[in-house]
């Protein structure tokens, strides 16, 4: 091929992917979207003219809105705005749809119940819609209350028995973005306080939005109390907003940024090494010095001392395994967030929540999450404060 044809190809190449992306996308929005709409609206519920054709162009309207929406909030400017309105219609079209697929299988199963149509979709569109309000209301109640402590206990066999008892307060996930959480904030740093804890880590994805845009949000992080350390690592997310800046600004709130470094703590006359290490999103991102480096966050350290990781993905558990780290503590998966979305999660992940094990040394704790991404709803997921308490053997 010559060096012309090669130049002619290129953007040939970025059309089709840019197709290939379009129908994907156009492919998702008319399942997620209209099969709620044949489930409420269409389908064999027989509703007056006006109700269907009223129905149909309130849906149609929001297939068509929500990804200008989307774009104008999630795109470069984090337009709070329409972001609020495009995360609040994914999480009710969500719980729609998947909720609408149940209620076809309940048509089915009063079909063949000998239930004459109408009634039988009338008897699912009802149900569909009673059980998806709820959901949300619960949901979103779920989302915006303050966590609740969850207490795990983690025996580390090398750990020294002067550091038997140390009280490790996970927090992570916590998303500040257009909805202002700074109320619920300030409600976090007061339960994490009340716990009096040793050590308290944030893995990640602290906001959605630049520094200058989520200040207030994340100031309460500055008054958090631990009697031993604060430390940081950044998530997938940051990345998207000025990990860097994120990094700096934490460092100003009085928190240990362990952007791929450690420290090591002591207590009792024996010590911990705490090492973080940068998202694994890190180094596709573009900002300069940021990639995953094991290495580099253990260098110095001394063999001997247990090791505590903080890492943003439990996808990262291999690179923990392989360096003999005794403890990884991630956040990212939300526990799935919103049912029945775990077992997408769980595609990527090897783990959706809780303490794990991953070889004779190594133990993963992977949090739930203490806020929520994007939709203002937590369903069969809910957000977790996570007090683990560390024992000698």
């Amino acid at each position: 091929m010559s060096v012309g044809e090669e130049v002619e190809a290129r953007p040939r190449r970025r059309r089709s992917r840019a197709a290939r992306f379009a129908l994907i996308v156009a492919a998702i929005l008319l399942l997620l979207f209209g099969v709620p709409w044949w489930t409420l609206v269409a389908s064999g519920n027989h509703w007056p003219t006006p109700v269907l054709v009223v129905g149909t162009i309130l849906f149609a309207l929001a297939a068509l809105l929500f990804p200008l929406l989307m774009f104008s909030g999630h795109g470069g400017k984090h337009r709070d705005g329409p972001a609020k309105t495009a995360d609040t219609t994914l999480g009710v079209v969500w719980v729609l749809f998947v909720w609408s697929i149940i209620g076809q299988v309940l048509t089915a199963v009063l079909w063949a119940a000998g239930v004459a149509g109408p009634a039988r979709y009338r008897i699912a569109t009802v149900l569909v819609t009673l059980v998806s309000v709820v959901l949300l209301l619960w949901g979103y109640a779920e989302a915006m209350r303050v966590p609740r402590i969850r207490r795990v206990e983690v025996t580390l066999d090398r750990l020294g028995r002067g550091l038997d008892g140390l009280r490790l307060v996970l927090i992570t996930d916590t998303h500040y973005g257009p909805i202002d959480r700074a109320r619920w904030s300030r409600g976090v740093t007061a339960a994490i306080n009340k716990l009096e804890p040793d050590v308290v880590a944030h893995t990640g994805d602290i906001a959605d939005g630049e520094v200058a845009q989520r200040r207030e949000q994340a100031a309460p992080l500055a008054d958090v109390r631990a009697s031993l350390a604060r430390v940081y690592v950044t998530g997938n997310h940051e990345y998207f907003s000025g990990a860097q800046r994120w990094v700096e600004h934490m460092a100003s709130l009085g928190w240990e940024a362990l952007h791929n470094r450690h420290l090591v703590v002591t207590r009792g006359g024996d010590s911990l090494v705490i090492a973080g290490v940068d998202d694994r999103t890190a180094a596709g991102s573009g900002v300069p010095g940021h990639h995953t480096d094991h290495e580099a966050a253990l260098e110095g350290a001394d063999p001997d001392l247990p090791i505590l990781l903080l890492a943003h993905q439990p996808a990262q558990i291999d690179g923990a395994v392989a360096h003999g780290v005794d403890l990884q503590i991630s956040g990212h998966t939300h526990g799935g967030q919103m049912w029945p979305f775990h077992y997408l999660v769980r595609l990527d992940q090897p783990v959706l929540q809780g303490l794990s094990r991953h070889s004779t040394r190594t133990q993963l704790y992977t949090s739930r999450g203490t806020g929520f991404w994007g939709p203002p709803f937590r369903v069969f997921a809910p957000s977790e404060i996570t007090l683990l308490t560390l024992r000698a053997a």
